[in-house]
């Protein structure tokens, strides 16, 4: 078995030299590449970790399950309940069902259960937007201001281009391009073309539909 040696190259690197690899079998230098027919996985977004809401509502929950349970527990033990809640008892029998203050609490009540549900329903992170997925154990996503920075970038290259403004969305990318010497219909031309280009290249799962304007100098495109 021939040892890997270093050669000096002329302008003093430093090369290796691997012995040839037979056929049929995997090079250690080289990471595994994925089975044939094997699908990468769907490209779709990244979930939120949601903590600051999550730490809320079971802060709020232990809260309120402690006192009760502190209260039910002295209650059984021989002593009187605490006064909060013989007025609360007192004021849900008193109270009818449509009175304002009972219809406000339920509905704070519905509002606060509807949000915590669409917290957990949703995916959250609408800042990142997944890229296409090469490995199936792999996952990435490219920030919106990145990928409108990109566009920008691309815009402003196209000659006649003075100034551009990008506002990235999931769906949709608005670009807006002020032309100073060069025809605007000229230049959207060049600017559909650059930023199609552009936007495929960005490697995203669900590449935005583009919105172009140009409009001359001292004018709202």
């Amino acid at each position: 078995m021939t040892e890997p040696r270093d050669t000096q190259g002329t302008q003093g690197t430093r090369s290796t030299v691997r012995p040839p690899v037979p056929e049929g079998t995997a090079d250690p230098g080289q990471p595994p590449a994925p089975a044939p027919g094997a699908s990468p996985g769907r490209a779709g977004r990244l979930w939120s970790a949601r903590r600051a809401p999550a730490s809320v509502a079971a802060l709020l929950l232990l809260v309120l399950a402690g006192a009760f349970l502190y209260d039910v527990a002295a209650v059984r033990a021989g002593r009187p309940a605490m006064v909060w809640r013989r007025e609360l008892a007192r004021q849900l029998a008193r109270r009818p069902l449509e009175d304002a203050w009972v219809l406000t609490g339920a509905g704070v009540a519905t509002a606060l259960g509807l949000w915590l549900l669409f917290l957990a329903l949703t995916p959250g992170l609408r800042d990142l937007l997944p890229m296409r997925r090469a490995h199936p154990d792999v996952r990435a996503a490219l920030h919106r201001d990145a990928a409108a920075a990109v566009l920008r970038d691309r815009a402003v290259e196209v000659p006649g281009v003075q100034s551009a403004r990008v506002r990235m969305r999931r769906r949709k990318a608005k670009v807006r391009a002020v032309a100073h010497f060069r025809e605007p219909d000229a230049v959207r031309a060049d600017l559909d073309t650059t930023l199609t280009d552009a936007v495929h290249g960005l490697g995203l799962a669900h590449p935005p539909a583009l919105s172009v304007r140009v409009a001359r100098p001292g004018r709202k495109g």
